[in-house]
């Protein structure tokens, strides 16, 4: 990370990518809508965005994001003109791909249920057969690199008077939270359970292990599993937290649902729905 000033050779640019790290830590978990991200005041979409992106390339920040347009690839046309699709593609791709043939369309009017769409527009991503022609950002949160970062490694010489003082408050509670993991006692216990009288993160990151194992699914567990064990005690909510937890510390990697064939509508219903990508099905320990 030692190069991060020298991703732009004037301070007054550097400052905005710090900026951006700092207001994530004005948020609950550093994670917040990119809406309310905003290094300087005037800064366009644009702007903010690229930084996104270049912070995210660099491992400080993760994010997730909504395909908002999408359209047939080359190589989809070439597959719809070779008549060879039908056999090819199932009923939900081929419908799909042929809606994209009509020109770049919003996921919403594909026609392909809420259900299977993202997981249907993941595959055919896959493939090259369509190609997204617009996204947003969505969700942003620091990870465990970019709390390192900032804690350990991120120095500059600049005497630019860019930092407020809520910035140099939000970043002292990290250190501090760092430096002495037992501070603020109460937060910990917070953070640390899902609630109250109920499993912790590590307990769970236990039964995981145990359900991979027993299970076979050699790392790549499906979440219907872990439902079917620990909902209840926990609700659906509740292990949807404590998973992207688990996530930004590290733990585990979730991942989406390529091949739709493969499983019920009841176990792809289990997943965690996503505005790009499918829905996050399975668990992957670190």
């Amino acid at each position: 990370m030692a190069d991060f000033c020298k991703w732009e050779t004037d301070d007054h640019m550097n400052i905005k990518y710090l900026k951006f790290l700092l207001k994530l830590l004005g948020y609950k978990n550093y994670q917040a809508s990119i809406s309310k991200i905003q290094p300087e005041p005037e800064m366009n979409v644009s702007e903010r965005d690229e930084i996104c992106y270049r912070l995210c390339d660099r491992g400080l920040v993760k994010f997730t994001r909504e395909v908002t347009k999408i359209n047939i690839a080359p190589q989809g046309k070439l597959l719809l003109d070779s008549k060879k699709a039908a056999s090819s593609l199932t009923e939900e791709e081929l419908k799909l791909l042929k809606a994209t043939a009509r020109g770049a369309i919003a996921p919403g009017e594909t026609g392909i249920a809420a259900t299977y769409r993202q997981a249907v527009i993941t595959d055919l991503l896959d493939q090259g057969l369509i190609k997204v022609v617009a996204q947003k950002i969505k969700e942003v949160w620091l990870t465990e690199t970019g709390k390192q970062f900032l804690c350990q490694e991120y120095s500059s010489q600049s005497t630019a008077k860019e930092i407020s003082l809520k910035m140099l408050s939000d970043y002292l509670q990290l250190m501090r939270t760092n430096i002495y993991p037992d501070y603020p006692k109460q937060e910990k216990k917070i953070s640390s359970r899902v609630s109250d009288n109920k499993l912790t993160d590590f307990e769970i990151l236990a039964v995981i292990r145990d359900l991979d194992h027993n299970l076979g699914t050699d790392n790549y567990l499906p979440i219907f599993h872990l439902r079917e064990k620990l909902q209840p005690p926990l609700s659906r909510t509740e292990l949807d937290r404590a998973l992207y937890r688990l996530e930004r510390s590290d733990q585990i990697e979730l991942s989406s649902l390529q091949e739709v064939r493969s499983y019920t509508p009841e176990q792809i219903e289990a997943g965690i729905p996503q505005d790009i990508g499918g829905r996050l099905f399975f668990i992957i320990r670190e």
